[in-house]
C-alpha cells in the first residue's frame, strides 16, 4: 500500500527555517542578522513564524545569547539536512556542477590572500580561463556551509562532517624589524634590551602574550604599545619601522630591508588546511582549483 503526502496541507515557509538555522550557529539574533543581511526585528519575526507554525519554543534566551531548547536542538539537524539537499538539488537543476565557469569563491587571510594567492591565479585563468576568482581576505573562518565561500585556506581543521578538508603543508612565523630596528634592539634573549622592545600587538593580544611567555619569552603588556586586528596593516607598521611584527618566515626572509629579530625562540609552527564543502565530489570546477592550491601552495610555501 503506497502512501500519498497531501501536500496541500503542509505548511512550511524555507525562509523561516533557514532564520531558524542561521540562528542558531550564531548565536544570536543580531549576528544571524548580520550574516543574513536583513534586519534583526525581520529575522526575529521569521524564527517566531516557524515556532508558530511547528508549535514548539525553539529558543530560550540566556543574557543576549539565545540556546536551543530540546526541541530546538532536535530540529537542527533536520534543517540542515535540508539546506544541503536544497544546496544539491540547485546545483543539479542549473547543471553547474559539471561546468567549469561562473564564479569561485576562495577564503584565506589577509596575509595568504595579499602574498601567498597572486601568484597562483594565473595558473588558475590558464587551467579555467571562464571562471571568475572572488577572494575573500579574512582571519575570520568562512562558514563554507552557508556559501561565504567555496574553498578556504585555514590553519585550523574544520569542525564537523558536511566539509572535505585536507592538510596540505605547514608554514612557520617568526619576529621581524627593519634593519636599523632590528640592529637597535640587538639579542632579546638579552632581558635589558628586551624590556626596550617595542612589538606589534595583534587582535586577542593577552592570548598572544600568554603564548608567547609559555614558550621562554618573558614578554608584557609594555613591550605591546600598538595594536591591530588587521594583518596587512601589523605588517605595514613594522616595515614602517613603528616595532617589531610577526608574519610567515617566507614573507619576510623575502621583504628587502626586513631582518629578523634574535629573541632565543624557535620559528612558530602552524598547520595549513584547505577545506571545502562535500560539493567537491561532484562540481567540477571546485575540484580543479582544490587540487591546484593543494598542489601549489606547498610549493609556495616549501
Amino acid at each position: 500500500m503506497q502512501i500519498r503526502m497531501d501536500w496541500t496541507r503542509v505548511k512550511f515557509d524555507w525562509n523561516h527555517a533557514r532564520a531558524f538555522l542561521v540562528t542558531a550557529e550564531e548565536g544570536s539574533l543580531s549576528a544571524a542578522a548580520r550574516a543574513l543581511g536583513m534586519t534583526q526585528p525581520t529575522l526575529g519575526r521569521q524564527v517566531a513564524a516557524l515556532e508558530d507554525e511547528l508549535g514548539i519554543a525553539l529558543f530560550d534566551r540566556v543574557g543576549r545569547g539565545l540556546e536551543l531548547t530540546e526541541s530546538g536542538a532536535s530540529l537542527l539537524a533536520h534543517v540542515r539536512a535540508m539546506a544541503e539537499a536544497a544546496g544539491s538539488l540547485s546545483l543539479t537543476a542549473t547543471g553547474k556542477s559539471q561546468a567549469i565557469d561562473g564564479v569561485i569563491r576562495i577564503a584565506a587571510s589577509e596575509i595568504y590572500a595579499a602574498f601567498l594567492l597572486p601568484p597562483i591565479l594565473p595558473l588558475i585563468r590558464e587551467k579555467a580561463p571562464d571562471l571568475t576568482v572572488e577572494i575573500v581576505a579574512s582571519n575570520d573562518i568562512s562558514d563554507l556551509q552557508r556559501r561565504e565561500a567555496d574553498i578556504a585556506l585555514r590553519n585550523a581543521p574544520p569542525e564537523g562532517d558536511t566539509l572535505i578538508a585536507r592538510k596540505i603543508a605547514e608554514d612557520t612565523g617568526y619576529f621581524f624589524a627593519t634593519d636599523d630596528y632590528a640592529e637597535k634592539v640587538g639579542d632579546l634573549t638579552d632581558e635589558a634590551q628586551l624590556k626596550q622592545a617595542l612589538f606589534i600587538g595583534m587582535a586577542n593580544n593577552d592570548r598572544l602574550i600568554a603564548g608567547l611567555q609559555a614558550m621562554g619569552l618573558p614578554v608584557t603588556d609594555r613591550n605591546f604599545p600598538f595594536h591591530t586586528d588587521n594583518h596587512l596593516v601589523h605588517w605595514e607598521l613594522a616595515k614602517q619601522g613603528v616595532g617589531i611584527g610577526m608574519v610567515p618566515e617566507w614573507l619576510g626572509d623575502s621583504t628587502r630591508g626586513m631582518a629578523r629579530v634574535t629573541c632565543g625562540l624557535d620559528p612558530i609552527s602552524y598547520p595549513v588546511w584547505l577545506v571545502a564543502h562535500k560539493e567537491l565530489q561532484t562540481s567540477r570546477k571546485v575540484r580543479l582549483v582544490f587540487d591546484l592550491l593543494a598542489a601549489e601552495v606547498p610549493r609556495m610555501l616549501g
